[in-house]
């Protein structure tokens, strides 16, 4: 089991970030109606608000660079 749980995690995280997953599953909650839209706002301005600062802190420690490219 554990074995599962580490190669899950790995391949997980390469495709999508947990922040964005608890994102999405918010979204999900609100369209069951089993999450209200305030608590969705709430976990919308969480997740912008941390990864502008994850950004931040990456351009802060390497500089400006263009990685669109």
């Amino acid at each position: 089991m554990q074995k599962v749980k580490a190669w899950l995690d790995r391949h997980v995280e390469r495709l999508i970030s947990r922040k964005f997953l608890a994102w999405g599953t918010a979204t999900v909650l609100v369209y069951n109606n089993m999450l209200t839209s305030e608590d969705w706002v709430a976990v919308t301005l969480v997740y912008i608000g941390s990864q502008a600062l994850v950004d931040a802190a990456i351009e802060w420690r390497h500089g400006s660079n263009n990685y669109d490219n």
